[in-house]
């Protein structure tokens, strides 16, 4: 049983602790309260935020699967606006990102979290309307793109709520777990949608089929939305009635505006881009790539059917970054990650067609992976990063002027990291945009070259700032 925290406490000294309810006293530094109460209540609320945030990146990464298909059924778009169809989804998830970093804190996280699953219905009930007409026209096509984009919105709120459930050795492991297996909803609509799209496995109520013009078969594209549906009803009550809200993590945008003063929220972001904005990036134009660039597996089948296992892969490591950081120190898995990343895309780059030579799929497929593998560790490591660097710098300033003035730094501290992982991962975001459109309007080589050269400026800035013997912000 919870027990009640000590006489004094916020909110007449008792909090009972129980799901769907406000707790007003929340310490995750104090062992005991830990592991009497705290980590039964942090747990409750991390696994019912991973499937919920997954579910918003399934939604978010949607559009990635369903373009490949759009063309065999009778969709006229041209291989420029599939590629567009793909990026939309990352300006509205960015843009949103933004808003959502602000806006779950000040409302709780608990209802905006139920609140920001449900309305991921609309765009996915008009998307499976729109997939039956191959009339539809492209500005709306475009449209039902971009408000898919608020699935990835949901990451901001997500990552920066979860971080202050957990004790700081914990925190890495914690925000690995929940951005991970939540990134793990990529995989699941790559994987998913492109079975559930042949058969009628929803039954008439999904409406009818078209026909394949490559095999003459069966096809229901709007399965791939439908699909989602009931299990974003059912999310959305467990939030509502399971999750809770922390007196902690509320904080009006007046005082969460103080991180577009600190240096390490711009470097950070930075780092960030080149992390998450890569895996995000390079899973939802991978799909088109494969289906473009490698014409002996030029079908939308094959595509799909190797595209997903990438962000799974990236997805996995995540969670694997923010265990290793908590053991061997954020910074120095981050600049591992960008190592790898650089090296990986060489090898795609020497992988791909060029003049008369076909290229090489299977290097190519490779070096993806060990691209998403290393991103992933970046994505965790990161994020480990984050609120010790905040932690770290406000405790110092506060040292030696007693314990109320370190209480009030340590609650600072994490207020702002809270507001900096969901900025940084809403300015990251925007690689799902980026990424496809560079793929849609220039070489594929230059542009892997313009992510190498990327990556060695993340290289340096993380060694500078927080690798280095006597780094400003060791973490």
């Amino acid at each position: 049983m919870a027990t009640a925290p000590p006489t004094g406490s916020p909110a007449q000294g008792v909090d009972t602790y129980k799901p769907g309810t406000t707790i007003n006293d929340w310490r995750p530094e104090d062992e005991s309260f830990w592991q009497s109460t705290g980590r039964k209540v942090a747990s409750r609320n991390l696994w019912i935020s991973v499937p919920a945030l997954m579910l918003g990146f399934v939604v978010w990464q949607v559009w990635s699967v369903t373009v490949v298909k759009l063309g065999d059924v009778g969709f006229g778009f041209s291989k420029s606006q599939l590629f567009w169809l793909t990026a939309v989804p990352g300006i509205t998830g960015g843009t949103f990102r933004i808003l959502y970093t602000f806006i779950g804190p000040i409302f709780g996280e608990r209802k905006f979290t139920a609140f920001s699953t449900i309305i991921l219905i609309a765009p996915l009930l008009w998307l499976g309307f729109a997939l039956q007409d191959t009339s539809t026209p492209y500005w709306e096509m475009v449209l039902i793109a971009a408000l898919c984009g608020l699935g990835g919105a949901n990451f901001a709120s997500s990552m920066a709520n979860i971080g202050f459930f957990f004790p700081k050795r914990e925190k890495g492991n914690a925000n690995g777990m929940n951005g991970g297996l939540g990134n793990l909803g990529v995989s699941v609509v790559q994987l998913i949608a492109p079975l559930v799209v042949t058969a009628a496995v929803l039954g008439p109520p999904a409406g009818k089929a078209l026909t394949s013009k490559k095999t003459g078969d069966e096809v229901w594209l709007q399965n791939g939305a439908f699909l989602w549906v009931p299990l974003l009803v059912i999310m959305a009550l467990l939030a509502w009635f399971l999750m809770n809200d922390l007196k902690v993590a509320a904080a009006p945008f007046s005082q969460q505006k103080i991180i577009f003063k600190r240096k390490h929220n711009w470097l950070m972001t930075w780092l960030y881009v080149g992390t998450f904005g890569s895996f995000i990036g390079f899973a939802a134009a991978l799909p088109n790539l494969i289906n473009t660039t490698f014409t002996p597996i030029n079908s939308a089948y094959s595509a799909t059917t190797y595209a997903w296992i990438g962000p799974f892969v990236g997805a996995l490591a995540r969670w694997g970054g923010g265990w290793l950081s908590d053991k061997m120190g954020g910074a120095r898995v981050t600049m591992l990650s960008f190592v790898g990343m650089g090296v990986a895309l060489i090898v795609v780059i020497n992988a791909l067609p060029s003049g008369g030579n076909n290229g090489n799929f299977w290097v190519f497929y490779a070096g993806f992976l060990v691209a998403f593998f290393f991103c992933g560790l970046g994505n965790g490591s990161t994020f480990r990063q984050i609120p010790v660097i905040f932690r770290n710098q406000h405790l110092m300033e506060a040292a030696g002027q007693g314990e109320a003035v370190q209480a009030k730094a340590l609650k600072q501290s994490e207020m702002e990291a809270g507001a900096v992982t969901g900025f940084s991962s809403a300015i990251a975001a925007y690689g799902f945009f980026f990424i496809p459109a560079m793929f849609a309007n220039f070489p594929v080589v230059n542009s892997l070259w313009v992510f190498v050269g990327f990556y060695v400026t993340c290289l340096v800035v993380c060694w500078w700032f927080y690798a280095r013997k006597n780094a400003e912000a060791p973490s």
